[in-house]
C-alpha cells in the first residue's frame, strides 16, 4: 500500500481526515473547512483544511457524493458520475 502525506492546515483544526465512511466504500470522504450556501447554479472554491504530498504517478480526485449530485445537484465540475 502507498503511504500519502497528509497536513491539517490552519484552516482545518477540528476537522477529521479523508476516511471511509462504509467498509466497501470506494474511496474516501473528503470534508469542508467552512459552511456555504449556494444559490442554484452558483460555484465556489471549498478549502479542505488539508494538504498532501502524492507520491510519484499517483494522482487524487474530487468526486461528487452520488446522493448530492442526483437529490440535490451538487458536484464537482468536470467529474465523472451523476
Amino acid at each position: 500500500m502507498t503511504e500519502v502525506k497528509i497536513m491539517r492546515l490552519a484552516n482545518g483544526e477540528g476537522l477529521e481526515f479523508p476516511s471511509y465512511a462504509t467498509s466497501g466504500a470506494a474511496g474516501l470522504d473528503l470534508r469542508a473547512a467552512e459552511s456555504t450556501t449556494l444559490k442554484p447554479s452558483e460555484r465556489c472554491l471549498m478549502p479542505t483544511g488539508i494538504a498532501i504530498a502524492l507520491p510519484a504517478h499517483h494522482e487524487a480526485q474530487v468526486r461528487p457524493r452520488s446522493v448530492l449530485a442526483v437529490k440535490p445537484g451538487v458536484t464537482v465540475p468536470h467529474a465523472p458520475g451523476p
